[in-house]
């Protein structure tokens, strides 16, 4: 089935060149079927690219989704032309009366500051607290994980003695899980963080759950009980040059990175990396679209439940 997106949106030529199918508002309104309704909260810099990740593995799934793009109003993004942001994103004021089946709060280039003292923290934790009443399932990224888990449960993050940067071997520890289901016993993450959270942490949390986990880069995946809120540590959305391109960016700016690890053939980056983590990114869309958002939202989506 198609994914539905705003006409003009840049991600449209991109997933069409790529075969997967996009359907426009204008298709979509001739049609007699209640799509999916997913709300991207995009707080990442890069929101082009962001967008065409996202709907990229929300499009891969047999299900109709029908996304809309938010930004927060108390930040004004220095990498977007504000003219996208008018024709493409609302903010929390224009949905905040709607519910949705599914969210996404992506990750932000913040995790060195204080939680509060980020510029657009308390327009956040407004959003966050108003998903567990509007949204039947929210997939939380990168530091919008350690802000979920901080706002919701208290638990705090960590800065690491260098940036974890690279793509990391990881298992499932919770076997049960629907979300893993049909994942090899070992898959791939790529990381891109200076922060951390700490398994004890959240092991001693109730009503908490460790899914997945990385040797080298840590908890990956935590869920509550229902799975109303999933929160992911890495970047499994990432394509394949985006950690390349970040490394570029850095060493451009004098930061003097590391090469990341386990990308770039035999660490040389003078090579294309190689990309072993795709299978893993559509698999666990595709799993949470079905499991958590499809199969778990009433049909009168105004009925979701206030449940953790």
């Amino acid at each position: 089935m198609p994914i539905k997106i705003p006409n003009e949106l840049p991600a449209v030529k991109t997933l069409e060149n790529e075969n997967i199918f996009v359907m426009t508002e204008t298709r979509a309104i001739k049609q007699d079927i209640r799509p999916l309704k997913i709300l991207i909260l995009n707080l990442m810099p890069t929101k082009i690219d962001t967008e065409t990740q996202l709907s990229r593995l929300l499009g891969n799934t047999p299900l109709q989704v029908e996304i809309e793009l938010m930004h927060t109003s108390t930040h004004k993004s220095k990498n977007t032309a504000e003219e996208h942001l008018l024709a493409f994103y609302k903010e929390f004021s224009e949905v905040r009366d709607r519910y949705f089946d599914g969210m996404i709060i992506t990750g932000a280039p913040v995790e060195k500051m204080e939680f509060e003292e980020v510029d657009y923290w308390q327009e956040l934790c407004e959003i966050m607290e108003w998903s567990k009443t509007h949204v039947q399932s929210t997939l939380h990224i990168c530091w919008g994980a350690q802000a979920g888990l901080y706002y919701h449960f208290g638990i705090q993050k960590y800065l690491m003695d260098e940036k974890l940067s690279g793509v990391y071997e990881h298992k499932v520890d919770y076997k049960r899980s629907i979300l893993f289901r049909g994942f090899d016993d070992v898959f791939y993450v790529p990381h891109s963080r200076y922060t951390t959270v700490r398994r004890e942490d959240i092991e001693r949390t109730k009503g908490l759950k460790i899914l997945s986990s990385s040797e080298k880069a840590g908890v990956y995946t935590v869920s509550t009980r229902n799975g109303r809120q999933i929160f992911i540590t890495g970047h499994s959305e990432y394509d394949a040059d985006t950690l390349n391109k970040e490394y570029r960016r850095d060493v451009a700016q004098g930061i003097n990175p590391k090469i990341p690890e386990h990308y770039f053939p035999g660490d040389d980056d003078t090579k294309p990396p190689v990309i072993t983590w795709r299978a893993h990114a559509t698999l666990l869309f595709t799993n949470w679209l079905n499991y958590f958002v499809y199969q778990a939202t009433p049909y009168d989506i105004m009925k979701i439940k206030t449940v953790r």
